[in-house]
């Protein structure tokens, strides 16, 4: 038992925060009881001395004087605790101050006859308390010696003359050794019980506060793990009650915990209790706005300490979602095989278009061709160059083509965009495009993909204006914001898209034009994301629309 017990500095050395606290408040504890202690037994005899002036010989003014010494000398502790941090020492000093002020009063309240002698153990026992076996037998001792020198000084009334030989002083010492051997015997065994009454307190408090910061610690991950866990967590007592429901069943079941707790489980589903095997069982639940959703549930009993014998946790797995990605994905396999295939029906319709095109050319060019049938052939002529454009445009939309990047001059490339359309005919003469682009900008992208890019929102933006209008196109490194990459705004001040119209503007085949082919956006953003890129397109009905463009750097 004693190699387990540590001395006071080496337990201080290691103790808590909270154990710091403990003995700063025994510590304090003391100094109350002392004032306390003190203030009663000397008011007492204060009276007595009043009542019968001839039982004590120690005058009033000196028991004030006395009190008031004590009160000096415990409010200068009391400060002195504030500051110190060897509370072993500290504490060690004042229980040998009770000491000895229990000599004091031992001494002139009768000496061997005081009916104060019983105020010794209080020493003893707080250096048990505080300063543990070690302590509490230095006290002892010190008490008992303490308690001898008294007797002697009052046998030899030692204030009044100087004994006259050793002999003397022997004598009176002897005259109260049974006295003097009883209290040291006593001294010695309370010392011996408090300090294993306040080692098993101390060792309490240890462990204590050990169980209550891991306690704290298991409390706040079960917090932290039922909170941010995205499985949806319901516990429910054996009548099915709800006894408490996580954030994440709250997003599943769009019920709150607060309209959840103390309801029954049943007003979101009847969950089957029947063992299913290994596949998780799923239910549909009846969410709180009346839709229902599949969920993946799985439940287990729980041993509450409350004698609850049928309560059960639910964990809820939200299924919506799987099963849209589910159906989004069998759509895209069937779409890419319904493209594989409409592409392929589109690169066979491309050689008998060319040879009607080709067949055409020969006949317009025949001088035995009538007017009549020269008008006809050029119907054929631009309506076979329309559906080859269709063509071409499909199939570079069903086999986009890896981009091969490379560093390239941005003004260079809408240069020449602008003079492809201009070239072409595919721009209003009274358009006017405006650039503000800085000198020596650079892009990675695909040279020929990237003028892809610019031809088409250049021509869309173009058919957009009503009347003479302009484009701006504007192009600045966007290396300070938060990613670096180069942004392309091409903007109009035409008639503008509406809402309806801007969320489908990137769908396939959508068009608002009766000439379109309703894959021109389509292709773009096609080839802005197999860059890695973002498009994004912002309009004001009769105002104007900007497409704007970010093209990562390497």
């Amino acid at each position: 038992m004693e190699s387990r017990v540590p001395t006071c500095r080496s337990h201080l050395l290691k103790q808590t925060e909270a154990a710091t606290r403990a003995i700063k408040w025994q510590i304090k504890l003391l100094l109350l009881l002392r004032v306390s202690v003190l203030s009663l037994l000397l008011g007492v005899i204060s009276l007595f001395q009043i009542s019968l002036p001839n039982l004590f010989i120690v005058p009033l003014p000196h028991i004030l004087v006395f009190i008031t010494a004590v009160y000096a000398f415990s409010i200068i502790s009391a400060k002195l605790l504030n500051i110190t941090r060897k509370y072993c020492l500290f504490a060690l000093i004042q229980i040998l101050a009770d000491s000895i002020l229990v000599g004091i009063i031992v001494y002139f309240s009768g000496g061997s006859h005081s009916i104060f002698t019983f105020l010794y153990f209080f020493p003893v026992i707080s250096g048990g308390l505080l300063l543990f076996k070690t302590g509490g037998l230095l006290i002892a001792t010190f008490s008992l010696l303490n308690y001898i020198l008294v007797l002697a000084a009052y046998e030899l009334n030692i204030f009044s003359h100087l004994p006259n030989n050793w002999h003397q002083i022997i004598n009176g010492l002897t005259n109260n050794l049974p006295q003097m051997s009883i209290y040291g015997l006593s001294f010695y065994l309370v010392a011996i019980l408090s300090s294993l009454l306040g080692q098993r307190q101390r060792y309490t408090e240890d462990a204590l506060d050990a169980a209550s910061r891991n306690f704290d610690r298991l409390t706040q991950l079960y917090k932290q793990i039922f909170a941010d866990i995205s499985s949806g967590i319901i516990t429910v007592d054996n009548r099915g009650v709800i006894t408490s429901f996580n954030p994440a069943a709250e997003k599943i079941t769009g019920y709150s915990a607060r309209e959840s707790i103390g309801r029954s489980i049943s007003r979101l589903a009847d969950f089957p209790l029947s063992d299913v095997g290994r596949e998780r069982p799923i239910i549909r639940i009846r969410r709180k706005n009346e839709t229902r959703i599949p969920v993946g549930y799985s439940w287990a009993r729980l041993n509450m300490p409350d004698g609850c014998d049928d309560c059960r946790v639910y964990t809820l797995q939200d299924l919506s979602r799987i099963r849209a990605m589910e159906k989004k994905v069998k759509q895209s396999e069937k779409m890419a095989a319904i493209g594989e295939i409409a592409a392929g029906i589109a690169h066979e319709f491309r050689n008998p278009l060319a040879a009607i095109s080709g067949a055409a050319q020969v006949l317009q060019q025949d001088d035995k061709t009538s007017t009549g049938n020269i008008s006809l052939l050029k119907i054929i002529l631009r309506e076979s160059n329309r559906l080859e454009e269709k063509i071409s445009d499909f199939l570079q939309f069903s086999k986009p083509a890896i981009p091969e990047k490379q560093w390239l001059a941005l003004e260079n490339q809408i240069t020449e965009s602008r003079d492809i359309l201009t070239q072409g005919g595919k721009l209003p003469i009274d358009c006017h495009i405006e650039t503000d682009i800085p000198a020596n900008l650079e892009c990675w992208a695909d040279p020929h993909q990237l003028r892809q890019i610019l031809i088409n929102l250049m021509q869309n933006a173009a058919q957009s204006l009503t009347t003479a209008g302009s484009i701006v196109i504007r192009a600045f490194d966007l290396a300070n914001s938060r990613k670096a990459a180069i942004r392309i705004e091409i903007s109009d001040n035409g008639s503008g898209i509406t809402g309806e119209t801007i969320e489908k503007i990137f769908a396939p085949f959508f068009t608002t034009r009766k000439s379109g082919t309703g894959l021109g956006l389509a292709i773009v953003q096609q080839i802005v994301k197999g860059h890695g890129g973002e498009i994004n397109v912002t309009s004001v009905p009769g105002e104007g629309t900007t497409f704007t463009i970010d093209l990562p750097l390497p």
